[in-house]
């Protein structure tokens, strides 16, 4: 698909389903197993028979309570509730509840039943054939005004880094999908603190347990697979560019600088990798505000293409300093100052004018101006955690070097050294860094991308089963 499109949320579409009311269920059946359909619920549901048969079992305590986290499931023809509930079948009750909550928010007119709701574009015909099969109908609707689609981020197939995103907050839907150069932002980030090609490997090892379900009691963990493939990755070439394998032991060259003995080059590198980290989420940022509301509003925010033109020409101005360029220091003042006007002028237009206005422009421009500068020298940090995992593993290597040369106890000692000081700085320090990347991550960078909050994309699922109450598989749909 065109890059564009794969840079934003998934296309969504109003539809409605218009069916028979005496193929009603049938059809809400069919859309509970194909999981591809958002639809609207009742502003006031009131609880059906499903449901309060669910909840009088569940009141009794007996064996309802050992199935109270049972899987909702639906059968195809509508079951004896009565029967269901003597039987105590959780999972096929609460998919009945489900299911009557659904039909509440049916609109009924003589002998026909609708319901609105969203579904992903790419998914509308296939939803809508299996819908014909039940004398029904997927009809496309237009947006309602002041309403945006829900947000479903595209799953990217087997390596997913939408977790990453999900968990700082749900895109508007006009927004960008920042999702891989997010991944890929947190994972440089965290090779750069967490440089070593040892550690790096044992990562990966790490991500291979995870994608292969072992051990199980870690199974729920398994999405995050990705994130330690990367990071591990990251290690391994972060430590070879350190020369450190298990701490600079000598054993690899330096293929870059030495953090132990080039602290200032590293601290450098870090804050001018950062400053790029910042201007493109600066240009992310312009882009979701233009997206969002027009050029009228992207043009002034701070988050915008005022604030992206402000810091461009901070760092221009920065680099003609630094590199005894003139006029470029000038050129890069002329457009920081530029930009800051822009800003200013769309910080005022949100006040109610006058003195009191000109203050409180005043003071969040003022912070606007700190909180660039703090946000920049806040990436130093990639280089203090890289030079103190160099250093930690530095002093275990010492101290295991130091033991070995003392005979065989020596040696026995220095193997246990190395093995217990290696797994103590490995956690210490794969903590720290997941943690200091997640921060960079959140703080410095999603606050420049995203300023409304989007709503999550959330199908109504529910697998079928047979009359014999054998499981049917199912593939919900994939949308992209």
């Amino acid at each position: 698909m065109p890059w564009p499109e794969a840079m934003a949320p998934v296309r969504m579409r109003r539809v409605a389903v218009v069916v028979p009311q005496a193929a009603l269920r049938d059809a809400l059946v069919r859309i509970a197993e194909e999981g591809c359909v958002e639809l609207d619920r009742a502003e006031e549901a009131v609880p059906g028979s499903a449901a309060v048969r669910l909840q009088r079992m569940r009141g009794h305590g007996d064996a309802a309570e050992s199935q109270s986290a049972a899987t909702a499931v639906l059968a195809a023809a509508a079951p004896d509730l009565d029967l269901l509930e003597r039987q105590h079948s959780v999972g096929l009750l609460a998919g009945e509840a489900q299911l009557e909550e659904r039909a509440q928010g049916a609109v009924r007119r003589g002998d026909v039943a609708a319901l609105a709701g969203w579904c992903p574009a790419g998914e509308v015909s296939r939803v809508a054939g299996r819908l014909a099969a039940a004398g029904g109908a997927l009809l496309p609707l237009p947006s309602p005004r002041g309403t945006d689609p829900p947000t479903l981020l595209r799953p990217g197939g087997p390596v997913s880094f939408t977790p990453l995103v999900t968990t700082y907050g749900t895109p508007a839907y006009a927004d960008l999908d920042p999702s891989w150069p997010a991944g890929l932002a947190y994972v440089a980030m965290f090779g750069i603190m967490f440089g070593d090609v040892g550690h790096g490997a044992l990562l990966l090892l790490g991500a291979l347990a995870l994608r292969l379900g072992r051990p199980r009691r870690f199974a729920p963990l398994s999405r995050l697979w990705p994130f330690l493939t990367g990071a591990g990755a990251a290690a391994m070439l972060a430590g070879a560019a350190y020369g450190e394998f298990f701490g600079p032991t000598g054993l690899l060259p330096v293929l870059w600088l030495s953090p132990l003995h080039s602290a200032a080059r590293l601290l450098a590198a870090a804050v001018l990798f950062g400053a790029g980290l910042l201007a493109l989420a600066h240009a992310a940022g312009a882009a979701n505000r233009v997206r969002e509301g027009g050029w009228g509003t992207g043009l002034y925010a701070a988050s915008g293409c005022a604030g992206l033109l402000f810091y461009l020409g901070l760092a221009l101005a920065a680099a003609g300093l630094l590199l005894h360029r003139p006029p470029a220091a000038v050129a890069g003042a002329a457009l920081a100052g530029a930009g800051l006007a822009l800003v200013a002028y769309g910080l005022f237009r949100a006040t109610a004018g006058g003195g009191a206005g000109l203050a409180e422009t005043a003071v969040r421009l003022f912070d606007i101006v700190v909180r660039t500068g703090t946000n920049t020298l806040s990436f130093a940090r990639l280089a203090a955690f890289g030079l103190t995992h160099a250093a930690l593993a530095d002093l275990v290597w010492r101290g295991t070097t130091g033991l070995a040369a003392r005979g065989a106890a020596g040696a026995a000692g220095a193997v246990l050294l190395f093995a217990v000081g290696t797994a103590v700085s490995f956690g210490l320090e794969a903590l720290v860094a997941g943690v200091q990347a997640l921060r960079l991550e959140f703080y410095e960078l999603f606050s420049r991308l995203f300023e409304t909050e989007g709503r999550p994309f959330r199908p109504w699922h529910v697998s079928p089963v047979e009359p014999a109450d054998r499981a049917v598989k199912v593939i919900p749909c994939s949308p992209g």
